[in-house]
């Protein structure tokens, strides 16, 4: 039975009471009228208080409960009082906006994920249809000399390594992500071990034909607790993104590693001369898959992940890292680690 049910049934039975009083007691003495007219008034107003901190704010979680039911989320409970059925609104209430945040979180999720297996698919196919061709040009015979035959195999080779690399950041991610990647941290001294890595860049980016320039402020005594493997890692993300979004039309393509210390922080400057990242996607770059409308040729490739990546191993090393870019100019990423 309803409490709106039951409300009526109580009155109707008061009032049978307060009639059979009436017909025992008949003629009513003035002090007995008095008594019949309290107890209908308390009865009236006990029902209409009942019903009003009672019966409709539990309608009105029914009505919640119903639109919840149906997949809607968006109908407020507004119920203001300080007992425990108002508690029990509040506490539906934030319920209701946890599961809204979260069911937005879902979709959130599954657009990236549809993006993202568009995204893949398109760069596994990229070079995989390079490839193919490659191919065919080998076994038909297009490729008739020593010299082109080496071209052709040099070229299917570097292919495969790009899907080697994107397979290889897909299973980083998905590491990082379930939180399934070790961080093994240790004091590390900066100078040496920023000195060691801009050696082995350097020769990688002349080999591409990149010119490279490398300096450092910080002290040789300076040590701070990094994971060497990780923070190279992320470096190399930051330096690859660069490597792809190079202005090959420019006379001089650049990429410039300046390490110094501000405050109790080591702070890791790399600029290049890129084509930038527009304004507008500047707040997105970290996310999974995110591609600015620059960003999407076949000449480039990459997966969309490279900074999200580099996001968490530099959150994992409780450091932070931001980006300014100009479009035509280039960009520049900023990393700071916290010293020992």
């Amino acid at each position: 039975m309803k409490l709106r049910s039951k409300l009526k049934l109580i009155a109707f039975l008061v009032t049978l009471l307060i009639v059979f009083y009436i017909v025992i007691h008949y003629p009513l003495l003035s002090h007995q009228i008095l008594f019949v007219i309290g107890v209908a008034g308390i009865m009236v107003v006990a029902i209409v208080w009942v019903y009003l901190t009672v019966t409709e704010p539990v309608t009105k979680l029914q009505k919640a409960v119903s639109y919840i039911a149906e997949g809607n989320l968006d109908v407020k409970i507004d119920f203001e009082k300080d007992d425990e059925i108002g508690q029990l609104c509040d506490d539906f209430e934030k319920m209701r906006i946890k599961l809204k945040e979260s069911t937005i979180g879902k979709l959130a999720a599954d657009e990236a994920n549809r993006e993202m297996i568009k995204n893949i698919s398109h760069d596994i196919e990229t070079p995989l249809t390079s490839i193919k061709g490659y191919v065919e040009g080998l076994i038909d015979g297009v490729a008739d000399t020593p010299e082109k035959r080496d071209r052709y195999i040099k070229i299917i080779y570097n292919k495969t390594m790009e899907i080697e690399r994107l397979i290889e950041e897909l299973t980083l991610y998905s590491k990082i992500d379930s939180n399934d990647m070790p961080f093994n941290f240790e004091k590390v001294l900066a100078n040496p071990y920023f000195k060691e890595y801009a050696h082995d860049l350097r020769m990688d980016l002349e080999s591409k034909k990149i010119k490279f320039y490398y300096t450092s402020e910080v002290s040789d005594q300076t040590e701070f607790m990094i994971d060497a493997e990780q923070l190279r890692r992320a470096i190399n993300n930051v330096v690859n993104n660069s490597v792809k979004y190079m202005d090959r039309k420019k006379p001089e393509n650049y990429i410039k590693l300046h390490v110094k210390e501000v405050g109790n922080m080591i702070q890791l400057e790399m600029v290049d001369n890129g084509v930038g990242i527009a304004k507008k996607d500047l707040p997105y770059v970290y996310d999974r898959f995110f591609r600015g409308d620059t960003s999407r040729n076949t000449s480039s490739g990459g997966s969309g992940i490279g900074l999200s990546i580099v996001k968490r191993i530099v959150t994992e090393h409780k450091g932070k890292i931001f980006i300014t870019s100009e479009i035509g100019k280039g960009t520049t990423v900023y990393i700071m680690i916290r010293k020992v």
